[in-house]
């Protein structure tokens, strides 16, 4: 009797690391999906790193910097739900005039560069630094998508606005000189 019960514990030893095993294969094929997905979205845009240089410093497309916008606006209330990701999405198509694919993108790509700007908060001032030098009349485009975004948010106060996304409209508006 012993010999089975101590059978049937390594044979659930094995079948529990088996079970692990499997699971860290899926999940790292799922990191590998997701990383593909971002570099196959910058292809499609044509976005090109340069060398030595951050990855903000090489954005050509106001579009692209006011999608890395938005979605650093987004973030910096809570986590963002889905709603605020469709209201991101329809936001853009409508003010910067894409297809809701290209929308996709240069939000899967705008997620990227505020991930290697190390944070929403730290992804803001050089965002708008390099929309500024982009596109100086791009302040309208960028306001009608954050005022989008911060609509679609809720529970934050009476305006939908967080503290900090106070901060970032300020912070904006000072960069951009208004």
């Amino acid at each position: 009797m012993p010999f089975l019960i101590g059978i049937l514990g390594l044979l659930a030893a094995a079948g529990f690391w088996a079970w692990r095993i499997r699971n860290a294969a899926h999940v790292s094929r799922d990191l590998a999906d997701m990383a593909g997905d971002v570099v196959s979205a910058a292809r499609r845009l044509g976005f090109r790193r340069r060398a030595n240089i951050h990855p903000v410093e090489s954005v050509e497309e106001p579009e692209l910097a006011i999608a890395a916008l938005g979605v650093a606006f987004m973030e910096l209330s809570a986590l963002p739900n889905q709603e605020q990701h469709q209201a991101l999405s329809r936001s853009l198509q409508q003010n910067c005039d894409v297809s809701a694919t290209r929308a996709d993108e240069l939000m899967i790509v705008g997620r990227w560069l505020v991930s290697e700007c190390k944070g929403p908060q730290s992804a803001i001032p050089r965002l708008t630094k390099r929309l500024y030098r982009l596109d100086q009349t791009g302040f309208q485009t960028l306001l009608a998508v954050l005022n989008d975004v911060g609509q679609s948010a809720t529970g934050q106060s009476a305006d939908g606005l967080s503290p900090r996304q106070r901060d970032a409209l300020e912070e904006i508006a000072r960069i951009m000189r208004i």
